[in-house]
């Protein structure tokens, strides 16, 4: 009875400040040079290309699955349902020290309240999963999943992550406010740090597709004091990567071949922009030349979007028949040469790259793998215990918030 009590306490309080704490504009990043090799845009989801622009806004309003789908506040937080094979992708194993259960005593509803938060966004703005799901990645690939990208400059010294190159057109900034502040009058005295907000909201946000959490996501993180724009600007890949270089870039975090080619999947959401793609149609080798990696009459599709001179503002979709749809199409486009970018047909030059990319044409196949490989990500550099801290203001280093 007491947790019971406890549960319709913390509804009503979620029903009332979502009231009040309602959707917050988006900050204004420095404008995408959509002209120095593609940068800009907002591409949540990309997983290959993190220094250039698109917009991978995946609709995932179909199905039926509209309406705020709050969760259900008497199940110890744990919100949704849990049903289906969305959870079993291979998920055991050591986690960099983050359990499953770190906040079951001192903020039980937490997911549920971060789910419910998250999917009355997304069913509001459509884009949302790609935003946070590539706000995610950003922060994990540079300094590990420590929410160093949310910091601000300060004084106005564009030098924090977010003002790198790649990350100008992150979104999604304001939806981890807005569960921090709701978190902050559902679990008071709870300090549940940001990176496992970014981390949390990043899976909710893909999984509202599904009505279901599409992985597990393992807690403890604690927050990183320093955020540095030149560190992303190396860390991040290029949707130019030969394979190589992603790759390698990879296994700097542990993440196999596997891990590539199932986070590659990411491009199943979205659109692109077509600075990237231009090169590819009109000047591959510097001859006036098209990529003869690229299928000729999805080539001509392709120019037929994306005519010169070079309109840095008309979009490109990376999953060119179900761009809306978190599904396998993306690996079906890349059997057929039909992959947007060369970082995506790179992954049919290698040979075991190339068999990944047959296999996950199965979704039940991708969506395991994902899974585990998101897993995995969400582990990269954590930082636990006693280290860095947990910040009051996830856009303010503690010291500095004043």
């Amino acid at each position: 009875m007491k947790y019971l009590r406890a549960s319709v306490t913390i509804f009503v309080l979620l029903v009332s400040l979502l009231a009040v704490v309602g959707e917050q504009d988006e900050p204004k990043n420095s404008k995408g040079d959509f002209n120095n090799g593609g940068h800009g845009g907002d591409h949540g989801g990309d997983f290959n290309n993190g220094r250039h622009g698109g917009d991978h806004g995946g609709d995932f309003n179909n199905g039926g699955h509209g309406g705020d789908h709050g969760g259900d506040f008497n199940n110890g937080g744990h919100g949704g349902d849990h049903g289906g094979d969305f959870n079993n992708g291979g998920q055991g194993g050591d986690h960099g020290g983050l359990q499953s259960d770190f906040y079951r005593d001192s903020c039980p509803a937490l997911e549920n309240i971060v789910q419910s938060i998250v999917w009355g966004r997304v069913r509001k703005d459509p884009t949302m999963p790609a935003k946070l799901l590539r706000l995610h990645y950003h922060d994990c690939f540079v300094r590990g999943c420590d929410a160093s990208i949310l910091i601000d400059p300060v004084n106005g010294d564009n030098t924090t992550e977010k003002n790198a190159i790649p990350n100008r057109t992150i979104g999604g900034y304001d939806v981890i406010d807005q569960i921090k502040t709701v978190l902050g009058q559902l679990c008071p005295g709870t300090d549940v740090s940001c990176a496992d907000i970014v981390a949390l909201a990043a899976r909710d946000a893909v999984s509202f597709q599904f009505r279901k959490p599409m992985w597990d996501v393992f807690m403890g993180r604690r927050d990183g004091t320093v955020s540095n724009a030149t560190e992303a600007l190396r860390d991040l890949p290029s949707g130019g990567s030969k394979y190589a270089t992603l790759r390698n870039l990879f296994a700097r975090f542990n993440l196999d071949e596997t891990d590539l080619v199932a986070l590659s999947g990411a491009h199943t959401i979205g659109v692109t922009h077509c600075p990237l793609v231009f090169r590819r149609l009109y000047n591959f080798t510097g001859k006036n030349d098209t990529d003869p990696a690229l299928d000729p009459d999805y080539a001509n599709e392709l120019k037929e979007i994306c005519p010169p001179p070079v309109n840095p503002a008309t979009r490109v979709e990376l999953d060119f028949e179900s761009s809306r749809n978190f599904d396998s199409n993306y690996f079906n486009g890349l059997t057929l040469n039909r992959g947007t970018l060369t970082s995506d047909a790179a992954l049919l030059t290698d040979p075991e790259a190339k068999s990944l990319v047959e296999s996950f044409q199965d979704f039940d196949t991708f969506k395991k793998a994902f899974a585990n490989s998101m897993v995995k990500m969400g582990s990269i550099g954590v930082l636990t215990g006693n280290q860095g801290e947990i910040r009051k203001n996830c856009r303010v280093i503690n010291q500095n918030n004043v």
